[in-house]
């Protein structure tokens, strides 16, 4: 224990300072009924003497609790701390006088108790235990064999061997008690050090995971997109099927992706949940529509059955349940090589559950592996990666999300059988939607005559934006740099903005904010459009007012989507902003 260790003791000794009082008061009263003097007054007084005295000495190492204490001041604290034991337990020796045996005993049980406070209080500073268990012991001790001399009663030198063997035991006890203290705060030293190294660890995770995400992404931009650019052209057959293939192996890569990320929140404790109210059917129709093809290229038959006393609408995060059910289907395809998948949708109206199960009269899994394919990284053999592809975490990352949104993810199996998936998760209802003419969405030939600026560093990606936009009737006005941005934007009205993240000299985000600082463009709707897809960089973008977060590689449709109805939305407004 360090030098620091006094200023401890004068912290505890301060938040206790009450109760000693308190504890004086009542002795002080239950020695005066014993003695019928008014003696035990006298002595609590000399104990109020006694703690204030203590209170100056150890006030300076209290209020600054980093110093280290002189030799002089340690001297001190001893002393002080000597004299109020002396002063606290001189009223043992009147009560063991006047007292009777009443008084007699009363006064063992006081000073056994005060040796017992300062031994667990002060074990680890030896020098102020020294101070606080001499006096007391010499009471302990003293007063039996005292009073064996001078009352010429034997008898009592028992109690003093009794206080030896209670002494004993105290010793036994404290050494036992300070080993303990010392291997908990061992232990604690090693924990927080543990902590630190964990925390340096996930922030190099998420650096690493960071860089590697934008890394990737940005040649996989460039490899979806040109892909995407080829498949406009004309094609034979065969080239068509080269380029599928290249689009296919994608987006199996950019899934892969997308998994490890979201496993590393869900590790992380990061993953936020967003409420929306959707159509059920609606929802599940459009994953049925996805995986229809894929299905149907296999040989199996894909069925829905929901039942008629699930709600028309739920409220839930839309994204989190299309994930958990993208990747049930995307498993039931996989590993269904002829048959049926059924995808059965129920509610369970008391609690307010949705319950989805996913059967596929696939391969099955056998039953000793069962219950490790939640496992991160699982699969159900060696050869699985390597027949199916995959890393294992979609089932892992679908458990957890169910878990996280406050439901259940189970299975069941029979090996050259089949399995069924089942989702079982807490909703809540929602009010069917108004019967409100649905806005028409907005379609690609709304660019016609759009100027659009973009900024990349990135020479491909400039090529593949003019590429794939200068189709549908907009003009590009292209920069490389924020900088660059905030200088065109300054000097030109557009109608829309793609914003990359990632720039020299300027990045999009500081661009961003001085954009929409004044000047001509403050208004027109920005979009983020990057290879950092990470929740904190979603949460940067948010924070600059962002039309729409995109995430590279491009999707070609929902760019142009996004980029129509952000400039359909700029229309809409202008009117009510003129009549402003």
């Amino acid at each position: 224990m360090t030098t620091n260790g006094y200023s401890m003791i004068a912290q505890v000794r301060f938040r206790e300072l009450k109760t000693r009082i308190a504890l004086a008061l009542f002795i002080a009263g239950t020695a005066c009924f014993l003695s019928k003097s008014l003696w035990p007054a006298a002595w609590f007084g000399a104990v109020l003497v006694g703690q204030f005295i203590d209170w100056l000495v150890c006030r300076p190492i209290r209020r600054n609790p980093e110093i280290a204490p002189s030799p002089a001041y340690r001297v001190a604290m001893c002393a002080t701390t000597s004299l109020n034991v002396v002063i606290f337990s001189g009223i043992a020796a009147y009560l063991w006088m006047t007292g009777g045996e009443a008084g007699r005993l009363f006064a063992m049980i006081q000073v056994a108790g005060g040796l017992l406070h300062v031994s667990l209080h002060m074990h680890h500073m030896r020098a102020l235990l020294l101070s606080a268990v001499i006096p007391h012991s010499l009471y302990f001790l003293g007063l039996p064999i005292m009073g064996a001399i001078a009352g010429r009663q034997p008898q009592d030198v028992l109690i003093a061997i009794g206080g030896v063997l209670y002494m004993t035991h105290l010793i036994v006890a404290v050494r036992q008690s300070s080993m303990t203290t010392r291997a908990m705060q061992a232990a604690n030293d090693e924990a927080r050090a543990e902590r630190r190294k964990a925390e340096v660890a996930s922030a190099a995770k998420s650096d690493f995971l960071a860089v590697i995400s934008h890394e990737i992404r940005t040649p996989m931009n460039a490899v979806i997109s040109a892909a995407n650019l080829l498949r406009r052209t004309r094609l034979d057959r065969e080239q068509r099927e080269h380029v599928s293939m290249l689009l296919d192996a994608g987006d199996v890569l950019v899934g892969l992706l997308n998994d490890v990320l979201d496993f590393s929140k869900i590790e992380a404790g990061r993953m936020q949940l967003e409420a929306a109210d959707i159509d059920l059917r609606e929802k599940i129709g459009s994953l049925i529509r996805l995986w229809e093809p894929r299905a149907s290229a296999n040989s199996v038959r894909l069925k829905v059955s929901i039942s008629d006393a699930a709600p028309i609408r739920i409220r839930t995060d839309p994204l989190r349940l299309q994930q958990i059910l993208f990747n049930l289907l995307s498993n039931a395809v996989k590993f269904t090589g002829n048959g049926t998948i059924t995808l059965s949708v129920d509610w369970q109206a008391g609690p307010g559950r949705l319950v989805v199960s996913v059967t596929d009269t696939g391969c099955g899994i056998p039953a000793d592996r069962l219950a490790n394919i939640f496992n991160s990284f699982e699969q159900v053999d060696a050869g699985t990666t390597r027949k199916y592809g995959g890393t294992g975490l979609g089932l892992a990352i679908s458990r957890r999300l169910a878990e996280i949104m406050g439901g259940q993810l189970t299975a069941e199996s029979v090996e050259n059988e089949g399995s069924t998936f089942t989702l079982i998760l807490p909703v809540e209802v929602a009010e069917a939607a108004r019967s409100t003419p649905k806005r028409r969405a907005a379609s690609s030939g709304s660019l016609t005559g759009k100027i659009i600026l973009a900024a990349d560093d990135h020479a491909v990606n400039r090529r593949i934006l003019t590429l794939l936009l200068e189709p549908h009737g907009c003009r590009l006005v292209l920069v490389e740099n924020g900088a660059e941005a905030v200088e065109a934007a300054s000097g030109q009205k557009f109608d829309a903005i793609l914003m990359d993240m990632q720039m020299p000299v300027m990045d999009g985000l500081d661009a961003s904010a001085r954009i929409r600082l004044s000047g001509l463009n403050r208004r027109t709707p920005l979009i983020a459009l990057t290879a950092n897809a990470m929740d904190v960089h979603r949460a940067a973008w948010d924070a600059t007012g962002v039309h729409a977060f995109l995430t590279k590689p491009i999707d070609p449709v929902l760019l142009a989507e996004t980029l129509a109805e952000a400039c359909a939305s700029v229309e809409e407004d202008a009117p009510g902003q003129n009549a402003a």
